[in-house]
């Protein structure tokens, strides 16, 4: 199953690097390990985020793309949807099938014909718009909710530290 994975991750990369997408950057972390990439997030324009350069890793199972990849900030990051280790939590990265919790359709959930495309476009959109009804960092929905500018302060001091990375 592997083999597999392996040439649908270079070819998914290759293509990145022929036509690169807006709004992010993508590699391999390590040439000798295309399970693990780095990936730059953009901060989108128009967000709270804009002009940041956020750093992620992009860890991918043997079993790849039957199973989603982690995704993890490795910048701090801010927001509602990323736990506070900086793994991302959205609807695309949950293993396929039912949600076990009720919250998701199947249909939002992990599907084979997600790449790292479709998943980085899926993080900026999240980032251009933090879902608080179902967060992953309880303490950044309730500011989020509660104190928008005190939000958006911490937000601030996110995309300058990523500037300075």
């Amino acid at each position: 199953m592997s083999d597999q994975a392996v040439l649908l991750l270079r070819k998914q990369l290759k293509e990145l690097s022929r036509n690169p997408i807006e709004g992010f950057s993508a590699g391999l972390a390590d040439d000798s390990n295309v399970f693990e990439w780095a990936v730059t997030i953009m901060g989108p324009p128009d967000t709270m985020y804009e002009g940041g350069f956020f750093v992620a890793a992009m860890s991918f199972p043997q079993d790849y793309p039957n199973k989603p990849p982690t995704v993890k900030f490795v910048s701090e990051m801010w927001h509602p949807n990323v736990y506070p280790d900086g793994k991302v939590c959205i609807s695309i990265l949950h293993n396929p099938g039912d949600d076990p919790m009720g919250y998701e359709q199947a249909n939002e959930r992990w599907s084979p014909v997600q790449t790292v495309e479709t998943i980085m476009l899926s993080i900026i959109s999240m980032l251009s718009s933090p879902n608080d009804e179902s967060p992953a960092n309880i303490d950044a929905a309730k500011q989020f909710r509660e104190d928008h500018a005190g939000f958006r302060k911490r937000v601030a001091s996110c995309v300058r530290k990523s500037q300075e990375m």
